[in-house]
């Protein structure tokens, strides 16, 4: 006889919410290597010694990074999931009777307090620290690279800068965004940058202009750039920095990276490995300075001369700082460009326009040389390419974009929720910090 579900109240239970969480679960190892007491005087400093007493700042964090392990992107979401499942109550410290907290809250609390006391870096670092402690972490070797990911806007809602600034300032009040793009100019205003110069943008977004216009991976869009510093032993995210998407700031985001580990985690790599775009003189030379082993792709354009000859056909002579051309003439140094760091090398005009083999060498006037200030640096690095610690060093690299596949395919970070470097600061600190919790837990004894 075929049977019936009957639902039937009883008027009792006997349940615990600590017997429903199985011992292995994934929050249940999470739990145990947190510790938010190593943060909670940071966390202590940013309330009001006096009112009424807020939400448990724990309480968020713990919810913000429920959402970051689970792909879980929308906070009107989060809050329902959160309210509903047993074990995500259980890591929240909810019960079965606490409160999930309005999604509003999470706005106040990340543009507000976490933004301006760095909390969520805080927690970043205690899981690093964590993973040190369990000895994943090698630090000896590292690796470098960055990820675009699209910024909450609408493509098409774009002008040129001049045109926005223009509107913005007939606007009664503009959007939180809009204010940290005005407000970083005016803070860059006669100041001396560091970093390489590039060329104002042609457009920027309406909704949040420190998003950079990125053609990367494929049609035209606005996006912000996540880079990682890792480190090679079990691909540990040691620092993470948000770059708007321009090629030339991974180089500023790579050297901020390995400051900031240095003096907050003692990350001292002997060596790192890059892709080609990291392959700069300046940085080539920067991290040898630092006894830092670059084994990175010189980014290389001598073979960029239209047919003519290339600079390989020209000796450099050390000792009298000059070039000699095939035929025995010397190119002796001109110029410097101070900026970029190119020293520029010429022969006579009167030996140029005598010479047999000038039209293979060049159509103009007088064929130039170039040498970069850290030429020495790029030397250095081609010597490394080939042995067997350059190749080693070149096919771990892939654990790096493996965590970025990780990341857009399981967290699912493919589009920003929050606009504004400082919220793609943030988005970026809570995916690396569920990615490192992973992999603690993974690989740490039970």
């Amino acid at each position: 006889m075929m049977g019936r579900l009957a639902v039937q109240e009883a008027l009792f239970y006997r349940f615990r919410i600590e017997d429903r969480v199985p011992p292995e679960h994934l929050l249940r190892r999470i739990d145990r290597v947190l510790d938010f007491d190593v943060i909670r005087p940071q966390l202590a400093a940013l309330y009001s010694p006096i009112g009424r007493p807020s939400i448990d700042p724990e309480l968020m964090i713990r919810m913000l990074l429920v959402g970051y392990l689970y792909g879980i992107r929308s906070e009107t979401r989060l809050c329902e999931e959160v309210h509903l499942n047993l074990a995500y109550r259980w890591f929240c410290r909810l019960g079965l009777e606490g409160c999930v907290p309005d999604r509003s809250s999470f706005s106040k609390n990340r543009y507000g307090r976490f933004a301006d006391g760095d909390v969520l870096r805080s927690v970043f670092e205690m899981v690093v620290q964590r993973c040190v402690e369990a000895g994943l972490v090698g630090g000896s070797d590292a690796l470098v690279d960055g990820s675009t990911v699209e910024a909450d806007t609408n493509r098409e809602r774009r002008a040129a800068p001049e045109e926005l600034k223009a509107a913005w300032s007939e606007a009664d009040d503009v959007a939180r965004p809009v204010r940290a793009y005005l407000d970083q100019l005016e803070a860059e205003a006669g100041v001396e940058r560091e970093g390489p110069v590039h060329k104002p943008p042609k457009v920027i977004s309406e909704t949040d202009p420190q998003a950079a216009w990125s053609t990367k991976d494929g049609p035209g869009r606005f996006s912000y750039e996540t880079n990682y510093l890792v480190d090679d032993r079990h691909a540990i995210i040691m620092d993470v920095e948000a770059t708007p998407a321009r090629l030339s700031q991974e180089i500023v985001a790579a050297k901020a990276m390995l400051e900031r580990s240095k003096a907050k985690l003692g990350f001292k790599p002997t060596s790192l490995a890059a892709d080609k775009s990291y392959g700069t003189a300046p940085f080539l030379a920067w991290l040898l300075k630092r006894k830092v082993t670059p084994y990175v792709p010189v980014l290389d354009r001598r073979a960029q001369t239209d047919g003519k000859l290339t600079r390989d056909a020209f000796v450099y002579d050390r000792d009298r700082d000059c070039f000699i051309c095939p035929e025995g003439h010397d190119l002796t140094y001109r110029n410097i460009t101070v900026e970029t760091g190119v020293k520029r090398y010429k022969p006579s005009a009167a030996a140029c326009r005598a010479c047999p083999r000038k039209p293979d060498c060049t159509d103009a006037s007088a064929r130039s040389v170039i040498r970069l200030v850290d030429e020495d640096a790029r030397e250095a690095v081609r010597e490394l390419a080939g042995t067997v610690a350059y190749n080693t060093a070149r096919a771990r690299r892939k654990k790096v974009e493996m965590l970025f596949a990780h990341l857009k395919r399981h967290l699912k970070l493919r589009r920003l929720r929050l606009r504004g470097l400082t919220g793609a600061t943030e988005e970026f600190l809570l995916a690396a910090t569920a990615q490192n919790l992973r992999r603690l837990v993974k690989l740490s004894p039970a």
